[in-house]
């Protein structure tokens, strides 16, 4: 079974960060603080994950 990781948006997006990083949060299907979304555990995913670490907490599920 392929894991998967749990990504839950922790500050906001909106005006500390640049503009590719609220698309980013966007593109994971992160709207509002608390959302929390299941993704595959890929590299696309995880690059995503890295450009917008200090805004997410991730969790690893199995």
């Amino acid at each position: 079974m392929a894991k998967s990781l749990k990504v839950t948006l922790v500050k906001s997006p909106v005006c500390q960060v640049k503009e590719d990083q609220t698309k980013t949060a966007k593109a994971l299907g992160l709207k509002k603080i608390g959302d929390s979304k299941v993704h595959p555990d890929n590299e696309s995913v995880r690059g995503m994950i890295f450009k917008i670490k200090h805004l997410l907490k991730v969790e690893e599920e199995k």
